[in-house]
């Protein structure tokens, strides 16, 4: 892949929905349409390869010559994916990214979902620009969290999964937006639980910016005026986008020449220039 390369393919697996489309990485937007087909029930590795490879075919870009990178929602390291909050627990330690790689017949890109999310913000979105700490939280299915400091990617945090004091749940059960619709909240209940999950946070960590994502950040203005924080929070900029345009950004800086293969973790440093 050449310097000049400012295109990548990629696709966000979630829980309920996977999307994918071509990335222009020069200004952090989608070249096509965004292509979305239901999360195979069960979501076990075979199902959920199949149903990738439809989105790959409805975007014409099956050439294995154009990057693609993969975000999925569990803890990734090295390839392999050591949770599986949401899907099979067949990906529990499971080789994801050799078996994607496999089936699909191409070098692919693969990270934790909510980390892409959070680099795509960071490099196109609401935290550009941003120093400090930064923790975006994408709520959806679950709760899914990304930590940068000062331009660095802390991978994998899955705060969502911190447990609520007194309760034997975690948060993400909690205060998820599937919460949400599962227990038909209307925004101020909702809201008041997301204050909770805030604030927790907010004496954990302490952050500069917190950045709101996932599909319901598009309703921003419904919840996020009820919160009462120290620290500012916004909605994401790319909102259910971002994790693509992230997936896209990894798959193009896997395909830097001067990019380590073990640094495929400095997401927050390595697209192209």
């Amino acid at each position: 892949m050449t310097g000049t390369a400012t295109t990548a393919v990629g696709i966000d697996i979630g829980g309920t929905g996977i999307k994918g489309a071509l990335v222009d990485l020069s200004q952090g937007t989608l070249l096509t349409d965004r292509i979305k087909v239901p999360t195979p029930k069960g979501a076990e590795p075979d199902d959920v390869l199949t149903a990738v490879r439809e989105v790959l075919e409805k975007l014409e870009v099956t050439d294995a010559d154009v990057p693609l990178g993969v975000a999925f929602p569990a803890i990734v390291k090295n390839g392999r994916t050591l949770s599986a909050a949401n899907v099979a627990d067949t990906w529990i330690d499971f080789e994801a990214e050799a078996f994607f790689e496999k089936g699909l017949g191409r070098q692919i890109h693969f990270a934790n979902d909510a980390d892409v999310a959070g680099v795509a913000e960071m490099r196109y979105g609401a935290a550009k620009d941003r120093n400090g700490l930064v923790l975006l939280t994408t709520l959806g299915t679950g709760i899914g969290t990304a930590m940068i400091y000062k331009g660095v990617l802390v991978p994998n945090t899955e705060l969502g999964h911190l447990h609520r004091p007194g309760h034997k749940k975690d948060f993400e059960h909690f205060a998820a937006y599937s919460a949400m619709e599962r227990e038909e909240l209307e925004w101020d209940a909702w809201a008041g639980r997301l204050q909770q999950y805030y604030s927790h946070l907010e004496f954990l960590f302490t952050p500069d910016l917190f950045v709101v994502g996932g599909g319901v950040s598009k309703h921003a203005d419904k919840f996020l005026p009820l919160l009462d924080l120290k620290t500012e929070i916004v909605p994401a900029v790319h909102r259910n986008n971002a994790g693509i345009i992230g997936a896209a950004a990894l798959a193009l800086a896997g395909e830097r020449e001067d990019v380590p293969a073990e640094q495929g973790g400095d997401l927050a440093d390595t697209t192209a220039r």
